[in-house]
C-alpha cells in the first residue's frame, strides 16, 4: 500500500504531518480520543469513517464544541425519527436539523402526539441508542434517491429543491445542500444490517452509543418548510448533551427560565395582557404594567434630554410612495401589513418604520451645518406582520413602540457621533441594570444591499473602530446588516445567563441619498448628511419583557409599580399608616396601604407573591413611637425606624436604582 501525507491541526494550528497508509481513516488519527466525534478535512466537516487523501489538512471536531454538539444533536435527531417510525409507522419524514441547545424532527401523522406518545419515543430511542447502531454514509444519485424514498413525499419535494436558495429554509439544506446527495443508513452493529435510513448531507456521530444525554421537550404545530400555504405537520423538540451532567444542568436552567418567562409572570403580576379580541401580537399594559413602562420611559426621556436629543411625533399610517423612496417595500414588503386602499386607490400602510418620516422632518426646512449633530427621537409605535410561529409575547410583537432614534451629522462628526451614541446607549442600559455585554458587528448581505461597495466598505470600518474603542468583545456577523448600512448591536446577558440583542446602532449613507437629504455647509454649498439609526431599547415591550425576566418579577424599588404596602398588625393602625402612605408620596413614593379584612399573615404573603420591594409593619409600639418596621423582599426585617428616616432609605433606593 502507498503512503499518503496528511497535516494535523488543532485549533487551526499545524501541530503535525504524519504519513500513513492508503485508506486509513479519520478516527484513526485520533485514537484513544473519546470525544473527537467527526473531523474538519480541508475546511469540510467529515464523518471519522472518511477515507484520508493525500494532502489532507485534518483537524479534530470535539463533540464539546459549537460543531461538534450540532453532529450530536443531529444524530440525535436521526435516533428519534427512527424511534418514530418504529412506533408510528405511517409517519411521513419531514427535516431534523440541530437548533441551539437542541433539535427538532417534523412528521407527517394521523393525529398530533400526546404526553404519552413523547415518553414511548424517547423510551425507543434509549433502545435504538443502546443497540450501538452505526452511522453510515453513502452517495446516491438524484433518480436513485427518488427511488429510494418514493414512501415520503416531502423528501422528494427536497430533492427537488436542490441546489436552490429554498433549499435553507427551515433547515432544509442539512438534508440536500447544493452538491451531491447522501443517505445515512443506521446499520446494526453485529451482522451490519439496516435498520433505517435518511436522506442527509452529514456528518454524524460513528455511532449511537456515542450519544451520551438526551430527552425530548415538547410537541408543537408546525408548517412544511414554514410556509401557511403547505400542510401543518408535528413538531417534537428534543435536547441532547455531552454528559448527563450538562442535560441536568439544562434542564435546571430551563425549569428557572420557565419561572421567569415574561408571559407567565405578567399575568401574575397583572401587568399586562394580549386579549384574542385584540389579535396576536397586540398588547396591552394593565395600570401596574403601565407604571413600570411610564417609569423606563420618563427616565430614558430625561437622559436623551440631557444627551441633546430633540422629541418628534409622526402618525403610525402612511402613503406607500413613502416606503417607495425609502426602499422598504423592494426589501421589507413581506414584514409589513397588507395595504388599505383609501383616497381613490391610493395605498396606504401601518409603518414598519419611523426613520422614512424622521428624514422628512429633517427635509421640512434647510439645514444648516450649524444645526448638526441635529439628534431627532421618537417613542414611535409601529407594525410588523409577524408569521403567527414567531409571534412571542412581548419578545416577538406585531405592534410595538420603538425608542427610535435618527442623528443627522456631518461626515467629520461621523466617528464621534458613533463614539457618543454607542457609550450612551451602553451607560443607559447598565442604569436599568444590564451590565454583561458585547458587540456583534454586522457587515452587508451581498444579495441585500443598497448603495456601492465603497460606501459600505467607509461604513463598516467606521463602525468597527468605534466598537472596539468600548473594550467589549466584537463578535462578526457576516451578512445580518439592514439593506441600507452596517450596524453594531448591543448583546446582552440576563440574570441566567440568556443572550438578548438589545440595541442597535446602524451608519447609513443611503436613505440621505434616497430622500435627497442636504444641508448647507460653511462654504454655502450644499452637501449630503450622513445618518445614524438608534434603538436604544430595541422596542418597549420587548425590553419590558427582557427586565422583567432578569428581574424574575421582582424590579428594583424604582421601577417597581408599589414601592411600599402598608401591613397593619390590626384595624387600629389603619389611619396611621394611610398617614405615613401619604407622606410617602408627597415625596414622590408609590405606596398602598393594605387595609383589608385578610390577616396580618396572608397580607405578607400577597405581598410576597406581588414581589413588592418594602412592607411597612405598624403595630402599638411603632404608633406610640412614631416609628414603623421593615419587612424586605427576603424575609429581612428592621424595626423601629423613625418615620422621616423610612421615607429617606426608600427615596435612596429609588434615586440610586439599587435592588433590595
Amino acid at each position: 500500500m502507498s503512503d499518503v501525507r496528511v497535516i494535523i491541526k488543532r485549533d487551526s494550528v499545524e501541530q503535525e504531518e504524519r504519513l500513513v497508509t492508503t485508506g486509513t481513516t479519520a478516527a484513526e488519527l485520533f485514537p484513544g480520543e473519546r470525544s473527537v466525534i467527526a473531523a474538519r478535512v480541508g475546511g469540510e466537516l467529515k464523518d471519522l469513517a472518511y477515507a484520508l487523501a493525500d494532502g489532507d489538512e485534518v483537524e479534530p471536531v470535539d463533540i464539546t464544541s459549537e460543531d461538534g454538539l450540532n453532529i450530536l444533536r443531529h444524530s440525535t435527531a436521526h435516533v428519534m425519527a427512527q424511534a418514530v417510525q418504529e412506533l408510528h409507522p405511517e409517519a411521513k419524514l419531514g427535516i431534523g436539523p440541530p437548533v441551539k441547545d437542541g433539535f427538532y424532527y417534523d412528521f407527517d401523522v394521523e393525529r398530533p402526539f400526546t404526553p404519552d406518545d413523547l415518553k414511548a419515543i424517547e423510551k425507543k430511542m434509549q433502545e435504538i441508542q443502546k443497540r450501538g447502531q452505526r452511522f453510515s454514509r453513502r452517495v446516491v444519485t438524484d433518480d436513485a434517491a427518488r427511488e429510494e424514498l418514493a414512501d415520503e413525499p416531502y423528501k422528494l419535494e427536497l430533492i427537488g429543491l436542490k441546489g436552490s436558495s429554498a433549499a435553507s429554509e427551515e433547515g432544509a439544506d442539512v438534508e440536500v445542500g447544493a452538491g451531491e446527495l447522501t443517505i445515512y443508513d443506521n446499520l446494526d452493529a453485529k451482522t451490519g444490517e439496516l435498520c433505517w435510513k435518511d436522506l442527509c448531507r452529514g456528518p454524524h456521530l460513528p455511532s449511537t452509543r456515542n450519544i451520551p444525554a438526551f430527552k425530548l421537550m415538547r410537541n408543537a404545530a408546525a408548517y412544511w418548510r414554514g410556509s401557511e400555504k403547505n400542510p401543518m405537520l408535528q413538531r417534537i423538540y428534543g435536547t441532547a448533551w455531552p454528559t448527563k451532567e450538562e442535560l441536568k444542568a439544562h434542564l435546571e436552567f430551563l425549569e428557572e427560565a420557565a419561572k421567569r418567562d415574561h408571559r407567565k409572570l405578567g399575568s401574575e403580576l397583572d401587568l399586562f395582557s394580549i386579549p384574542e379580541q385584540i389579535g396576536s401580537g397586540l398588547a396591552v399594559f394593565h395600570p401596574r404594567g403601565g407604571i413600570i413602562r411610564r417609569t423606563m420611559e420618563d427616565y430614558s426621556r430625561r437622559r436623551h434630554e440631557e444627551e441633546g436629543y430633540e422629541f418628534v411625533y409622526t402618525p403610525h399610517a402612511t402613503k406607500g410612495t413613502l416606503f417607495e423612496t425609502s426602499g422598504h417595500l423592494d426589501w421589507y414588503a413581506d414584514g409589513m401589513y397588507p395595504p388599505m386602499q383609501l383616497d381613490e386607490g391610493t395605498d396606504y400602510y401601518l409603518k414598519p418604520m419611523n426613520c422614512p418620516m424622521h428624514n422628512l422632518i429633517f427635509d421640512a426646512r434647510g439645514r444648516s451645518y450649524r444645526e448638526l449633530p441635529l439628534r431627532l427621537f421618537e417613542f414611535g409605535t409601529v407594525y410588523r406582520y409577524e408569521k403567527s410561529g414567531v409571534v412571542h409575547g412581548l419578545t416577538r410583537a406585531r405592534g410595538f413602540t420603538q425608542d427610535d432614534a435618527h442623528i443627522y451629522c456631518t461626515k467629520e462628526q461621523m466617528a464621534d457621533e458613533l463614539d457618543t451614541t454607542l457609550t450612551f446607549v451602553l451607560n443607559l442600559l447598565r442604569d436599568y441594570g444590564l451590565t454583561d455585554f458585547y458587540l456583534e458587528l454586522s457587515t452587508k448581505d451581498p444579495e441585500k444591499f443598497v448603495g456601492s461597495d465603497e460606501v459600505w466598505e467607509e461604513a463598516t470600518e467606521t463602525l468597527r473602530k468605534v466598537a472596539e474603542k468600548q473594550g467589549l468583545p466584537l463578535v462578526p456577523d457576516p451578512g445580518g446588516a439592514a439593506f441600507y448600512g452596517p450596524k453594531i448591536s448591543v448583546q446582552c446577558k440576563d440574570a441566567i445567563g440568556r443572550t438578548w440583542q438589545m440595541s442597535t446602532v446602524q451608519l447609513d449613507f443611503n436613505l440621505p441619498e434616497r430622500f435627497d437629504l442636504e444641508y448647507t455647509g460653511p462654504d454655502g454649498t450644499k452637501h449630503r448628511p450622513v445618518m445614524i439609526h438608534r434603538a436604544l431599547f430595541g422596542s418597549i415591550e420587548r425590553f419590558f419583557a427582557v427586565l422583567l425576566e432578569h428581574y424574575a418579577g421582582a424590579f428594583p424599588a424604582w421601577l417597581a409599580p408599589v414601592q411600599a404596602v402598608g401591613i397593619p398588625i390590626g384595624d387600629a393602625h389603619v389611619p396611621y399608616l394611610q398617614e405615613f402612605a401619604a407622606q410617602a408620596r408627597a415625596k414622590g413614593l408609590r405606596v398602598d396601604v393594605d387595609a383589608s379584612s385578610d390577616r396580618m399573615q396572608k397580607k405578607i404573603r400577597n405581598q410576597q407573591k406581588l414581589k413588592v420591594p418594602y412592607m411597612i409593619i405598624v403595630g402599638d409600639d411603632d404608633m406610640a413611637a412614631g416609628t414603623v418596621s421593615f419587612r424586605y423582599r427576603d424575609g429581612a426585617q428592621k424595626n423601629g425606624v423613625p418615620r422621616d428616616e423610612a421615607i429617606a432609605e426608600m427615596l435612596d433606593a429609588v434615586e440610586r436604582r439599587i435592588q433590595v
